[in-house]
């Protein structure tokens, strides 16, 4: 089976990593083999599942070591294998002191790079209060990383390869639907109904690099927001614009789902 891989690619924003996943799709359609992808960001995921998912000799199934997991792994199998393929993902734990010096998920990410690991190779990363954080990677990151010390800054880390059911997870929440009713749809006003922040406090979050629109960084909080649109505040969740409507008062009705 040759895939139709121009009328697959146009209008990608992806292209780079739509092609290599078609290229995989192709070799499993070949040699019927089931194969993994390596991670990928979640804008990738949903866009090779939108167009490759209706393939009809193939089957998708995404898996990121945890419920939520943001960055996930596709195993691409054709619809009549029944095998359980082995999940290729492993956890490591990341030990250091930051009681004085405060941590964020890139900062472990960019240390496990500078340590060996390719981007592609890692999982999702959380940060687990002062003592450093954890990590879901591939087995073969794992082993190479399993042992090995490196730096955050000025902080000394030492990774330590475990199964999965050895880390504290991050903490699942459960879907919330929310109905605030605001001046306006910006950014800023929707996002503080929905985490249940200050409109200052999102502001200093958007200013930080730390909530996203749609899986792309927000730059202006004065951003209009439209249904179907998704914010993902790092450490918070995600949430989900519903539905908009206008009140009597010319304000906005807005629905939101939150998990």
């Amino acid at each position: 089976m040759n895939l139709p891989r121009d009328t697959l690619l146009e209008g990608s924003s992806d292209p780079d990593g739509l092609q290599g996943l078609i290229d995989l799709a192709t070799e499993v359609l070949r040699t019927w083999q089931p194969a993994w992808s390596t991670f990928l960001e979640a804008p990738l995921q949903e866009e090779a599942l939108e167009r490759l998912g209706s393939l009809s000799e193939l089957r998708w199934q995404r898996q990121g070591g945890h419920p939520g997991a943001e960055r996930c792994r596709l195993l691409c199998c054709r619809v009549d294998d029944g095998s359980l393929e082995p999940l290729p993902i492993q956890g490591l734990r990341i030990e250091g002191n930051f009681l004085f010096d405060p941590l964020s998920p890139n900062d472990l990410r960019a240390a496990l790079v500078d340590m060996g690991a390719m981007p592609n190779e890692l999982g999702d990363i959380w940060v687990r209060g002062d003592r450093g954080g954890q990590a879901l990677c591939s087995p073969e990151c794992a082993d190479r990383l399993n042992g090995q010390s490196g730096r955050v800054r000025e902080v000394e880390i030492l990774c330590e390869s475990v199964a999965i059911d050895a880390l504290q997870l991050p903490p699942q929440r459960a879907p919330r639907i929310l109905s605030s009713v605001e001046a306006s749809c910006r950014v800023d006003a929707i996002a503080s109904a929905g985490f249940g922040l200050s409109r200052a406090k999102v502001v200093s979050q958007i200013k930080a690099g730390r909530l996203r629109l749609n899986w792309q960084a927000v730059r202006q909080a004065s951003r209009e927001l439209h249904v179907g649109d998704r914010l993902q505040l790092q450490d918070r969740g995600q949430l989900e614009v519903l539905s908009m409507s206008r009140t009597k008062r010319e304000r906005w009705r807005v629905e939101m789902r939150r998990t």
